[in-house]
């Protein structure tokens, strides 16, 4: 069960403790129990962070409990931290990261991004992410973070999660194209380019490439993608919020050279509001992220992107191509991930094909 922003504020109350309006430290604020694990996960696991370096740990009131959590893990290492809640220092939504936040992660080692992200807020995000990649920060980026993600992917055998998206890594790097679908319609051809990197984010966070948290994906810049995608998971930034799981009311989206060319869904806003973000810039509808979800640890789509897009499958995202390390010369102010179910994917060069999953499991040995 999901915890809301509104549970989590009734449990606090009942635990003696309310939040305050401002200028609160992140040590006074209640949090459940059961968050340890996934936070212990986050601090230790993932992040592996020691106690001489020191973390610019990012929330808002939304996802003020998991930051709480985390904050707590981080005293048990005893390492130096600062905690910033965006509403103490800007007005939402933000039009830049606000300048405490940049200021503070010039000093450190290795940044935490626990907010719940509003609509027009990618700019002071990317403002946040040039400072980590631009110093080789280790940056956990857990937007959308809740309750139910600490208690679930947050848990997962990060440690298992990344020798699989190894294995997925090593054939993908050698592939020329792959191919995928799915029994609601997908059928993709997406031919890799020799001039794009893939990363792995399996959770296992290095300076290498910042990642998401709960992490587990292989992903890319594609050189192409040509076919039909039918949205029948979640679509992502805060669209997903908005219209959740699309099982019912899958989103079918028609990809031609690269770009969007048709959308069809019964639900005519989501359809409205797709098409809308996908044509912000003259490069929010062009393919620019190819990517397979490893996290072997999530058994479903929950309605949340952060989880979602690591369910083992393919995911596809439309704009930014994120080209600081895939290699992608061009850019674009969006960026808007869409999840499908069940996959099939065939991974091919010039000696044939490989099939690497049937109906949603992988068929790797590792």
């Amino acid at each position: 069960m999901e915890m809301t922003t509104d549970t989590m504020k009734d449990s606090m109350k009942s635990a003696g403790t309310v939040l305050p309006e401002s200028g609160h430290s992140l040590r006074d604020v209640a949090f459940p129990e059961n968050y340890g694990d996934g936070a212990r996960n986050a601090v230790k696991t993932c992040l592996r962070i020691q106690i001489e370096e020191k973390v610019t740990l990012i929330t808002d009131r939304s996802c003020i409990a998991v930051a709480a959590s985390i904050a707590h893990e981080l005293d048990k290492i005893g390492c130096a931290w600062k905690g910033f809640v965006l509403e103490d220092l800007a007005p939402r939504p933000l039009a830049g990261m606000p300048r405490e936040v940049l200021e503070d992660m010039e000093t450190s080692q290795v940044s935490i991004f626990a907010v719940e992200v509003q609509p027009n807020e990618l700019r002071s995000r990317m403002e946040m992410t040039d400072v980590v990649n631009r110093r080789r920060m280790r940056h956990a980026h857990m937007v959308n973070i809740t309750g139910e993600i600490m208690v679930q992917g947050m848990r997962a055998d990060f440690n298992a999660i990344d020798k699989l998206s190894q294995a997925v890594l090593d054939k993908v790097r050698k592939a020329t194209y792959v191919r995928a679908t799915t029994d609601a319609g997908t059928d993709i051809h997406a031919q890799l380019s020799a001039n794009y990197k893939w990363f792995k984010t399996s959770g296992i966070i290095s300076t290498e490439k910042w990642g998401n948290l709960p992490g587990g994906e292989c992903f890319t810049a594609p050189g192409e993608v040509n076919g039909v995608f039918v949205v029948d998971g979640v679509v992502g930034d805060f669209l997903c919020k908005r219209y959740g799981i699309l099982r019912e009311t899958p989103l079918t989206i028609n990809i031609e050279g690269n770009r969007i060319t048709k959308v069809q869904c019964a639900n005519k806003d989501l359809e409205r509001d797709f098409w809308a973000y996908t044509h912000t810039d003259e490069n929010s509808d062009r393919v620019g992220e190819f990517a397979i979800g490893t996290n072997i640890g999530v058994e479903r789509v929950i309605g949340n992107i952060l989880q979602d897009e690591k369910f083992p499958g393919v995911h596809i995202a439309f704009g930014d191509p994120y080209g600081a390390h895939t290699g992608a010369q061009w850019k674009s102010s969006t960026h808007i991930d869409v999840v499908g179910l069940g996959f099939n994917i065939w991974l091919g060069d010039a000696d044939g094909e490989e099939q690497i999953m049937r109906d949603g499991v992988f068929l790797l040995d590792v």
